[in-house]
Formats: C-alpha cells, structure tokens, sequence
C-alpha cells in the first residue's frame, strides 16, 4: 500500500495520467495539476518551464538535466570551455568570464594578457627578455 494524498492506494493503482508507470517504482514523489496524477518527468513535460541553453542559445527541455553557473543554465553536452572545447568533468574547475564558462588555464591565460594590457611597460619588458634570448646548442653525446 501507498499514501498519497490523504488516500491510501494499491501499488498497481497509483499511477501517472499520462505514461501510466506506477509512481510507487519511479520515486517517492508524485506531482498534481488539474486532477491529474503525474509523474515527474511528465509533470514537467506539461507545465514546467522551458529554458535557452546559454552557450548554444537553444532550447532546453523541462525535464533535461542540465548545469548551472550562477544563473546561467546549459545542456550537458554543451557545458564545456567556451574558448577550447575542453568538455568538464566531475571536480574540474570553471571560471564564468564575461557571461562564458572557461577552463582555468584559458581563464589564466585571459588574465595574463588582460594584466598586461593594462600594464603596457610589462608587455615591453616581456618583448625585451624574448629578443634577448638565445638558443643553446644540444650538448653532443658520445
């Protein structure tokens, strides 16, 4: 038996309106709207809201898992460095840089060159140490 509701039903009678699975097997929760039982999934389908993925700017189903960067929202597959494409995994930092997600080497990379933009006497300095630098031959091996 389940509660549900103030009621109490048959594992095979609690059902969601529209795919017809047993609620009981899907998950501990069931959702309601103008008198129907729905699933999650289905509850979503019908009245949940839509959203535009942030890097594709395409939409984003209700019932689709995506990922967050404060309040941009991405699809799974496109929550990737928007500068290389390297794709994130489970513990990888990411940095929102201009309303774009980046790896952090491209984040460090883009704060190098904007420190030395605003420090034009560096870039020179840096320029310098590069024009000075000399090749060194291999040492021979016997």
């Amino acid at each position: 038996m389940l509660q549900a509701l103030d009621m109490y039903w048959h594992e095979d009678c609690l059902k969601c309106g529209c795919c017809d699975c047993r609620l009981g097997e899907v998950g501990s929760t069931l959702y309601t709207k103008a008198n129907l039982i729905l699933c999650k999934r289905d509850y979503l389908r019908l009245f949940g809201a839509t959203g535009y993925c942030a890097a594709c700017s395409k939409v984003i189903p209700a019932f689709e898992m995506v990922m967050r960067a404060k309040s941009n929202v991405y699809h799974l597959e496109c929550f990737a460095c928007q500068q290389c494409n390297h794709r994130f995994c489970v513990g990888d930092r990411f940095y929102l840089c201009d309303n774009k997600i980046l790896c952090e080497y491209d984040y460090e990379e883009r704060l190098v060159f904007a420190s030395m933009a605003y420090n034009a006497s560096s870039l020179a300095h840096i320029r310098r140490q590069v024009s000075n630098l000399q090749v060194c031959p291999r040492p021979k091996t016997a």
